[in-house]
């Protein structure tokens, strides 16, 4: 069983037309909703479950810039922006608290790694200079009290922060309802309704709206719908099992990773903790379409992967290639994607940090839980129009960035849609670079 949520009601009536009709309510669905229904555009948001109720209420709640893909730099930089005006925004808490984000090395070897990655981000995206900065190892304790470990250094940005999942989306859905947006929950979408080649409506389980544009935000959903549209996304998922303890006295105050685990503080005085290198990879028929593809990440990211055969490869292989508009569809069959938390991950994870933080010793588990992240074959995500489809955007292939990059891409989103100057550039985004011949790079995340 998932996190728990913050409600948010379904409205009532399904409008019979807007501009543009939001598909998923997670982190990336509601922020675009939200600046869309800012710019005076109707909005309906449809989501087959409740708000976040799959990977945007299941991560880590980290909001950082540093050790990004260096394409993502200045979207996670916009998004940070965001952030540090959401509460205010939405009038509402979402957790979100500037306490920083550090990567604790452990030997001399990760201090030049994450030198190498600051000075080509720096290079990259000169706004970013003096954002973060590579502490020697007598520093490191001044942001990371108490360890009982020495380290060789650490990378740190002060400006990076943290949010709570659980309530954040659901905050910013509320925020949109109230600069007009529909908001539809219980709500599956099972196709698009065209018109000469564009978009002309969606039809959901409870009737059609007719609209102009649609925002696909569908998380690990997004692969299967667009495939109906004979529109290829290439795109896998793999499973994250996260838990939470109880309050705890001390700690640190920010993000911290290392290499045996990632750990946040909450609002609630407890840390979400997991292990951000063992991530449980099922094989499912899409494994073997798109295997050419992702084979680089593959290899970079191998040590990280358990590989596994199960009951989710038989699923996917009986899901229809295409769905009818008349009838139930698997996107209300499964209102929730809810995969069976891996507890000896988190287990061996708070154990390294008890060894690494006495003061944590009396913590305990309150809950596991794990979620399923939607990948691309360079980890950097769609967020683009599709050029077969006029009015039809694709927003997804988050790659395990998405909570904290969510308000920056739902702003670009926002601008591609209404058709304003973007507030980054879109290119290293778009949906065309896997097979355009553009070169596809895949950076190990830090």
């Amino acid at each position: 069983m998932g996190p728990v949520l913050d409600p948010v009601e379904s409205d009532a009536t399904l409008p019979q037309s807007v501009d543009v009709v939001v598909i998923g309510g997670g982190i990336i669905g509601v922020s675009t909703c939200l600046f869309l229904a800012r710019r005076g555009l109707s909005v309906a948001l449809c989501e087959k479950g409740v708000i976040g109720g799959e990977q945007s209420s299941r991560n880590w709640g980290w909001c950082r810039t540093i050790g990004r893909d260096l394409r993502e730099v200045p979207l996670s930089m916009e998004s940070l922006r965001q952030w540090a005006g959401m509460n205010a925004l939405v009038e509402a808490e979402t957790g979100f608290r500037p306490a920083g984000v550090t990567y604790l090395c452990e030997n001399a070897r990760e201090v030049a790694h994450y030198e190498s990655w600051l000075a080509r981000a720096e290079d990259h995206c000169r706004d970013y200079q003096h954002l973060a900065r590579i502490l020697p190892a007598s520093a490191v304790d001044s942001v990371v009290p108490g360890t009982a470990k020495r380290y060789a250094g650490a990378l740190h940005s002060a400006t990076d922060g943290r949010a709570e999942p659980q309530k954040a989306a659901p905050a910013i859905a509320h925020a949109a309802r109230r600069f007009g947006a529909k908001i539809l929950t219980g709500c599956a979408v099972r196709g698009l309704d065209l018109a000469a080649g564009r978009v002309a409506g969606v039809i959901t389980e409870k009737g059609r709206i007719a609209c102009n544009g649609v925002v696909l935000a569908g998380g690990a959903w997004s692969r299967l719908f667009a495939s109906t549209l004979d529109v290829t996304l290439p795109q896998l998922k793999v499973v994250s099992t996260v838990m939470r303890t109880s309050p705890v006295n001390g700690g640190p105050d920010g993000a911290v990773w290392v290499n045996s685990y990632g750990i946040r503080k909450r609002l609630d005085g407890g840390f979400t903790i997991a292990n951000g290198g063992s991530h449980r990879a099922d094989i499912v028929p899409d494994s073997f379409r798109f295997l050419p593809k992702f084979l680089p990440a593959m290899k970079m990211e191998w040590k990280a992967l358990r590989i596994r055969v199960g009951k989710r490869f038989l699923e996917e292989w009986q899901q229809p290639g295409q769905l009818a508009p008349d009838r139930e569809t698997v996107f209300e069959r499964v209102r929730i994607l809810d995969p069976e938390p891996e507890t000896w991950v988190n287990e061996k994870a708070l154990a390294a940090l008890k060894a690494t933080f006495p003061v944590l010793q009396g913590a305990t588990i309150a809950q596991h839980w794990a979620g399923m992240i939607d990948v691309t074959p360079d980890a950097v995500p769609v967020i683009s129009p599709v050029e077969t489809v006029a009015g039809f955007f694709i927003a997804t292939g988050f790659s395990a960035h998405g909570f904290g990059i969510g308000p920056g891409a739902g702003r670009l989103m926002a601008d591609l849609v209404s058709g304003d100057t973007p507030v980054v550039d879109p290119t290293p985004f778009r949906l065309s670079r896997f097979f355009d011949g553009s070169e596809i790079r895949c950076e190990a995340d830090l």
